[in-house]
Parts: structure tokens; sequence; C-alpha cells
């Protein structure tokens, strides 16, 4: 990386995330919107006063109030409190309850059941852990813990972004050139939904765990790449996706053919290997005895075994197999969470509470085509220009992957996973801001930018987005 391209990322990100932040303070004092928020029904019954926020009790602290919305409030419930906080949703029998303030339910449902289950629980862990752990000093500053979590998310999220930012450039560099992979990391923030990473939300981490994970996957740091696709999989589900281009990096490599990949010969590469290892700790002694030997002019007697070529031999076989439990380490970890309490409990959530599950496909299909048909027949504009965006997103994300096919076929594969799985979890909504986890999105964009004009044009409607979708998003109606 060229240090003038890395402090000029630096500035523009800095410069970004303060224009950001400033800009959603403005408009809040500047506009008044009108409720209830009718793009969608659901949203009309749940924000039928500029209020309806009151009593949540993470979605009410002042400092920093711009920044958080909606899924904000699970993520500072965690950092705060842990999953089961009190202050939080529960998911009951009777329906949902605002809290549980005082431990249990009483009053409201008769008792206290194992079915009253936090709503916290169907958000992953590893962005409001890291929160937690950089709100822990600055508690220096004496603000409330609330307020805290709210600085340290903020934190979390643009640093993440600076770092996805980094990544871009140096996955795009050697095939755009500087000024492209320049621009990829420019577009990834003035994407419309670009402003979420710099607000109490899981994307600015995950872009940058991600997406680092894919460029050291580049250059075949594989430890340092496996262990934050991991962190990446416990801060977004499609994390697990990550195994793909890992997988295909591998492949490519040739290392899987120091593998016998027959299962009847696992046995005897599990033999070998643990005899390999044996003889090789016995070399080694045997290696300090002769040192000792020849020191002291003792007679020195050969080493019994086989030859020593062999014993590098297996460990070679030994180290691929490693390499490719590294492989499938972001789906490891997901299978792990998956059959954990924490995964067991998600789902409960999802599927009860949320509506969604792991590759919905019929239910997403049902949904997709309802939305696309109500955006043509409902006669609600809000709704329309909503479902435009939508639209819009999915169609960008699709072709980005096509056109990138050729030149970045492990991004590619890793970008359209990503798509199948956010549009088939089984709702309508929020693909704006899924296809930022598609890497190939800002490649293919900052592609097409070589061309002046299609620089400055997108240029021009993405920043008009992001303000109008920012300035939705700090009076807390729906955006994704």
């Amino acid at each position: 990386m060229k240090k003038q391209t890395v402090l000029t990322i630096i500035l523009v990100w800095l410069a970004w995330a303060g224009i950001v932040i400033g800009f959603q303070a403005w408009a809040v004092a500047r506009i008044n919107l009108q409720y209830p928020d009718r793009v969608l029904g659901w949203t009309t019954t749940y924000t039928k006063t500029a209020d309806y926020q009151s009593g949540w009790a993470f979605l009410t602290e002042p400092f920093m109030n711009n920044q958080v919305a909606w899924d904000s409030e699970y993520y500072l419930g965690i950092a705060v409190g842990g999953y089961n906080d009190p202050r939080g949703k529960h998911l009951t029998p009777q329906g949902v309850v605002p809290s549980v303030v005082g431990g249990n339910l009483s009053g409201i449902m008769g008792g206290y059941s194992t079915e009253n289950m936090p709503l916290s629980y169907a958000f992953f862990p590893f962005y409001p852990w890291v929160t937690r752990l950089v709100a822990y000093p600055l508690k220096i500053l004496g603000m409330n813990p609330i307020a805290t979590a709210t600085l340290a998310g903020v934190i979390v999220s643009a640093l993440g972004a600076l770092a996805g930012m980094l990544a871009l450039y140096d996955l795009t560099r050697e095939t755009l050139g500087e000024e492209g992979g320049l621009r990829a990391a420019f577009y990834m923030i003035i994407f419309p939904a670009g402003f979420f990473l710099v607000q109490v939300y899981t994307e600015g981490l995950f872009v940058g765990l991600a997406f680092w994970c894919l460029a050291l996957l580049k250059r075949g740091r594989w430890v340092p790449a496996a262990l934050l696709g991991a962190c990446a999989t416990l801060t977004r589900a499609v994390g697990a996706a990550l195994f793909i281009p890992m997988f295909i990096t591998w492949v490519r490599s040739g290392d899987w053919l120091d593998v016998d990949l027959e299962w009847r010969m696992m046995y005897y590469y599990f033999k070998t290997t643990v005899k390999a290892l044996w003889v090789g700790f016995r070399k080694s002694i045997h290696a300090v005895g002769q040192f000792v030997a020849k020191l002291f002019r003792l007679p020195v007697k050969p080493f019994p075994g086989p030859d020593w070529a062999w014993v590098q031999g297996e460990l070679k076989i030994l180290t691929s197999l490693i390499k490719m439990l590294i492989v499938f380490s972001p789906a490891i970890t997901f299978l792990i969470w998956k059959l954990s309490y924490l995964g067991l409990a998600f789902s409960y959530v999802e599927s009860n509470y949320f509506g969604r599950g792991f590759l919905a496909l019929g239910q997403s299909y049902y949904v997709w085509a309802t939305a696309f048909h109500n955006m043509i027949y409902a006669h609600n504009p809000a709704g329309t220009a909503y479902y435009l965006i939508e639209l819009g997103a999915i169609t960008l994300g699709v072709v980005a992957c096509v056109v990138t096919w050729k030149r970045y076929p492990e991004l590619a594969w890793f970008s359209l996973a990503v798509f199948i799985l956010s549009i088939g979890s089984g709702g309508a909504q929020g693909m704006i801001r899924y296809v930022m986890g598609a890497p190939v999105v800002f490649i293919a964009l900052a592609s097409w930018g070589r061309n002046p004009v299609f620089d400055r044009a997108w240029t021009i409607l993405s920043l008009l987005l992001m303000g109008m979708l920012a300035v939705l998003f700090s009076f807390n109606m729906w955006v994704a």
C-alpha cells in the first residue's frame, strides 16, 4: 500500500464520519417529519406518534441519539446488561412486553416461564461484545452506561468502516490501480446505506472483518484470515459464507493434493502423522543427546528410525489437513454457535417474532412477490419509493456478481452467497443495507467509475439517497 493513498483514505474517512454525524444532528434540528411512517403496513402501526419509543431505555438516551434506532436497542442492551437485561423487550405467550424490570412478568402474564425470551437473542454477539470492551475505558468520561455504550458502538462501527475501506483498496489496487482502489473505498462510504457504517449497527464492524479476511486470504495469510472470518461470522450470519472464498483459494493453491480425500485412507494418515510426530520428537531428543555426547567426548549412537525426509513429508500432510480445517473455520464457527444456547435462542426468537429463518426460500419468494405487487398496485407512494430502492439494490448486487466473476471469482461467489442468504431469510426488506456486505458491489462501481460521467452521476445519486435515508433514520423512521 502506498502511504499517501492510505493517508488520503484515513482523512476522507475522518471527514465523512464527522459530516454524517453532523448532518444527522442538523437535520433533526431543522426538519419536522409527519408520523406515522406509512412506508410499510407494520411501520404504520408501529410509529403512530413521534414519541413511540418513549419507555424504551436503550433508544431514549439523549447522547448521540441520532445514531441510535431500531436494532440499536438490542446491541446496546447486550453491551450494557447482557442478553438477559430486564430492560429489553421480551417475547411472551401473550406477546411482546417492553421490559421485565424486577426480574419477572407478574401482573403481565401471571408469572415467569421458559417461553419468556428476550428479543436480544435474535442478534449476534460479537459487535456488542466489542462495544462493551471499548466502552470500558470510556467510563472515565463519567457518562451513564447507555451513553458510554452508544459512544463505544459508534467508535467500533466507524473504525470497522475505516478497516473496510483499507481492505477494499488493498483488494483492488492491483487491478484498478491506486485511483481505482481509492474510488472503491470512497464508493463504500457514500453508498445510499453508507451512513449505517457510523451508527450503532453491525455494518461497519462486519465490512472491516469480512473484507480484511478476504484481503489477507489473497496474501496467503491463512491463520489471521480464519480468525477474522470467525469473528465476522459471530457478527452477522452471512459471515459463515466466507468459507466459500477460502475453499476456492485452497483448491486453486493445490494444497489439497497433499491430502488423499478417500475416507478409507483417513485412518492411515492419522496413524502415520502421529508416528511422524513421535519420530520427530525422538529425533529432536537424539540431536540434543548428540550435542551433549560431542561436548563431553562420549560415543555417539546412530538414530534408529525412518528417514528424516519421510517425517517431513508426513508433517507436510498434517499441515495440509490443518489448513483444510482453517478453510472451513467460518462454517465451523457458525455450526458451533448454532448448536449453542445462543443459537437455539436465536432461532426461537427469529421464527416466533421476526418471522425469519435460514434459507426460507418459499416464504421469501412469497413475501418478495407480495412486496413488488404492492409496489405497483397498492397506491402507496412511500412504499413504492422504498421498494424501488430495494429493487435497485438487488439488481446492482446481481449485476456486480456477474461482471466481476472472471477477475474476482472468490469475491463474486462470496457476494452471491451474501445475496442469497439475505434475500432468502424470509423478510422483504433491508437489502439496501445487506448488500454492503458484498465487496463486488463497490468493486464493480469502482470499475464503472473510470468513466468520468458515471463517476459524477453515481456520486450525486448516492449522496442524495444517503442524505434522505440518514434523515429518516435520525427521526426513527424505517430505512432498512
